[in-house]
């Protein structure tokens, strides 16, 4: 009930209140609209540019798989380790389409004989090629640190298309088949990288 009371007159007071921080200081100092005010259009800004996150335009027949709750939440991981990182969108479409290629953004263990040599995680990276250790490629945040890194690496890869600077890093023995997620990857990013 306190609570209640509390946002009510935060709200009275101009400010909002979001998960226990009060945002709005700033708002409360606003200049109160004149009666004659004309009302402003408000455009929103929380998407990022297509152009940004598809610069070359798709390469070849696009797939979709519909993802679960755990794998949205991996996308999103995905999402977190980019802008943690200080890279921009870009990567986190190179990084998720990568994922959806080797994983299908699915956080895999050991496959037993299905297993791809001792690949794990959303990455497919080997703890025998120096990716790190099981636990680590197996952690989300990890695993997209990791790659990211290597994706730093590579001279250029924010003019290359999807497809090279994914096989740059991930060297695939098919190195076509990550273009197919970019319009996915995209979405995702464009759907949850301000959210």
């Amino acid at each position: 009930m306190t609570t209640i009371i509390r946002k009510s007159m935060l709200s009275v007071a101009g400010l909002a209140f979001a998960g226990g921080i009060f945002a709005g200081p700033i708002a409360a100092h606003a200049a109160a609209p004149t009666i004659d005010a004309k009302p402003v259009a408000v455009v929103q800004a929380d998407k990022p540019d297509t152009a940004k996150l598809i610069p070359h335009g798709t390469q070849g027949e696009q797939s979709r798989i519909a993802l679960n709750g755990e794998q949205t939440d991996d996308a999103k991981a995905i999402i977190a380790a980019t802008k943690k990182a200080g890279l921009p969108e870009r990567a986190a479409v190179i990084s998720i389409a990568t994922s959806l290629q080797e994983s299908k953004l699915e956080n895999l263990g050991h496959l037993g004989d299905a297993n791809d040599h001792d690949s794990l995680g959303l990455f497919q990276q080997r703890p025998s090629s120096g990716w790190g250790t099981p636990e680590q490629i197996t952690d989300p945040a990890y695993a997209t640190t990791a790659f990211l890194k290597g994706l730093k690496q590579v001279d250029g890869w924010q003019d290359m298309p999807l497809t090279q600077a994914a096989q740059t890093v991930q060297v695939s023995a098919y190195p076509d088949a990550y273009a197919q997620w970019e319009q996915q990857a995209a979405d995702l990013v464009a759907q949850h990288w301000n959210s």
